[in-house]
């Protein structure tokens, strides 16, 4: 009987099962890296336009792109179609711009401009060279039908992505 015990005691130990959670982590860093090279500046160019246009007294934004690996990113650039701050409108507000290559590190990058995808107030760039590019951005806001714009500050953001893919 002490046999038969101790049998099923071991079967039962035998089949029993414990299971661990092993935790594996890594850390990725991006190859891809955004820096403003120049803020924007809104010009005054008529009483219910802003411009960045240095023609208007504006300035345009620079981005620069820095890509250490070719081929895994795309650059999403939106120039503004709100703002960030600003007086009380009461008005449409009506928004154009521009995105383009200003500057590039590689002349195998001299594409860019060519390849670029624009869609709304997007344009996108396939970052198929490594080294670094600049993009400047043109705003241009316009206000009501000849009304003027209200006194104050006004502020708009351009968005930057490197989008991986």
């Amino acid at each position: 009987m002490l046999r038969v015990i101790s049998t099923v005691a071991a079967l039962f130990a035998a089949s029993t099962a414990f299971a661990e959670n092993v935790p594996i982590t890594g850390n990725v860093a991006s190859t891809c890296s955004i820096y403003t090279d120049t803020a924007g500046v809104y010009g005054v160019p008529s009483p219910d336009a802003l411009s960045t246009a240095p023609t208007d007294g504006g300035v345009h934004p620079v981005v620069r792109y820095d890509v250490t690996i070719a081929d895994y990113y795309v650059a999403k650039i939106a120039w503004p179609d709100s703002f960030s701050t600003s007086p009380s409108l009461t008005d449409a507000v009506n928004w154009d711009g521009e995105v383009t290559v200003s500057q590039t590190s590689n002349a195998a990058q001299a594409d860019y401009e060519t390849n670029k995808v624009e869609y709304d107030n997007v344009t996108e760039y396939d970052l198929t060279v490594a080294g670094s590019v600049w993009f400047e951005v043109e705003s241009t806001v316009t206000y009501g039908y000849e009304k003027s714009l209200p006194g104050g500050t006004y502020a708009a953001n351009v968005t930057a992505e490197c989008i991986a893919t």
